[in-house]
């Protein structure tokens, strides 16, 4: 039987120093399926396994039909934005710490690469977050977000105040932090530690979680993934607009961020049997009882 995939791109945590030995396992299980092995020049330069190619990162989205991401949540969240654009799914390989996406531990890399090479894997659709800045009616900045859009203040800054609507009706004016435009995958990242509510990665809506505000009565409060949401910044100094904690752009009084969701989102590939709630159970040690 002709295999489920012919090409998968593989992105490494390029300073994890388990990242050779997880590669030349990984490659194995690749070759011996028959599926051509695309890298990242960066993850090549790792791998003790030479690559079928190695193209840039950005490219690769364009030369596969399956990613597999060896690192962290970080890793997968930056590959994800990439791949969402061609539809190309994803399998987290975890060499991180919690690893909520990147759910394949390292020591069982074989039997799950290998089921899901044979078509045996549980698919899941992940929002994204479009987002931009507009400055005098012009966009200046646009990025994706698979966890959450922040508008925050600045590391010298102190409070900042904002305006915020949904779908063009005014919310509220609020001083803050920040305030944080989650998805569910999101739920369990900042947002989670902001006092968020969790959201199962099934549910159409996004969070909308202020940092710190001045007024408590100011809640989390979950809308649905179709909404437009704008936050107009009116006040605050060193103020900054974060996409997943990896791009950044300095906002001004009077910027407009926006977050809606993105048309494509992305497709994570778990092994069978992956179950969220009892992902949650261990990464967060819901089991755990104290003595």
């Amino acid at each position: 039987m002709p295999p489920a995939f012919k090409t998968a791109a593989v992105v490494g945590k390029s300073d994890a120093a388990s990242l050779p030995d997880v590669l030349d396992e990984l490659a194995a299980v690749l070759r011996r399926r028959g599926v051509a092995i695309a890298m990242d020049p960066l993850t090549a330069a790792a791998s003790r396994t030479r690559p079928d190619a190695v193209v840039e990162l950005d490219a690769l989205p364009a030369r596969a039909d399956l990613a597999i991401i060896v690192g962290g949540d970080g890793t997968l969240l930056s590959s994800a934005r990439l791949m969402a654009e061609r539809n190309v799914p994803l399998v987290g390989v975890n060499l991180g710490r919690l690893g909520f996406l990147t759910d394949i531990p390292a020591d069982a890399l074989e039997a799950s690469i290998e089921s899901i090479l044979a078509g045996d894997f549980q698919p899941e659709s992940r929002t994204l977050l479009y987002g931009t800045v507009r400055r005098a009616g012009e966009t200046v900045f646009s990025a994706l977000a698979m966890n959450d859009v922040v508008v925050s203040r600045g590391a010298m800054g102190s409070m900042i105040e904002f305006a915020v609507t949904v779908d063009g009706e005014f919310i509220y004016s609020l001083r803050a932090d920040g305030l944080i435009v989650a998805t569910p995958t999101g739920s369990t990242a900042y947002a989670l530690s902001a006092g968020g509510p969790i959201l199962h990665p099934s549910l159409s809506a996004i969070a909308l979680v202020p940092i710190s505000p001045h007024t408590l009565s100011n809640r989390p409060v979950a809308i649905r993934s179709s909404s437009r949401v704008e936050i107009t910044l009116a006040r605050g100094v060193d103020a900054r607009a974060s996409f997943d904690v990896q791009a950044y752009w300095e906002l001004e009084p009077g910027d407009v961020v926006c977050a809606s969701a993105s048309p494509r989102p992305a497709t994570l590939l778990h092994p069978r049997g992956y179950r969220y709630f009892s992902m949650l159970r261990q990464k967060l040690r819901w089991n755990e009882r104290t003595s």
